[in-house]
């Protein structure tokens, strides 16, 4: 399976895809118009291990919420990225069993590299 999760009004994620060699092979999903659905968000979190690993704390609702002042658990990190788009750390991109969250240099940088496989 090749798919994105991002955010089509995020001019990063814009960037990062338009690095991504053989796009039309991958399925795109804007989060904001088709939201992630549980049974994704679970798979995803199979392949890396946990939901915070998926979460996004720098979105601005983080702290506007006040969940930065919290202990979140692996529960609430769960409830609040299928409750509010802007908590999944994006893009996310999936090559086969392979997924790279987030928009470091390196992780974008593997991401190409294995989507040029």
């Amino acid at each position: 399976m090749h798919h994105i999760f991002h955010l089509g009004t995020c001019s990063t994620c814009q960037r990062i895809l338009k690095e991504i060699p053989k796009i039309k092979r991958f399925t795109l999903q804007d989060i904001k118009t088709d939201p992630i659905t549980a049974a994704q968000l679970d798979a995803l979190k199979k392949s890396v291990g946990s939901y915070e690993a998926l979460f996004s704390k720098i979105a601005l609702k983080y702290r506007s919420m006040g969940l930065n002042t919290m202990k979140l658990t692996e529960k609430d990190y769960r409830k609040y990225i299928l409750q509010e788009y802007t908590f999944l750390k994006r893009p996310v991109i999936v090559i086969g069993d392979e997924v790279f969250v987030g928009n470091a240099p390196k992780t974008v940088a593997a991401a190409v590299a294995a989507a040029k496989a």
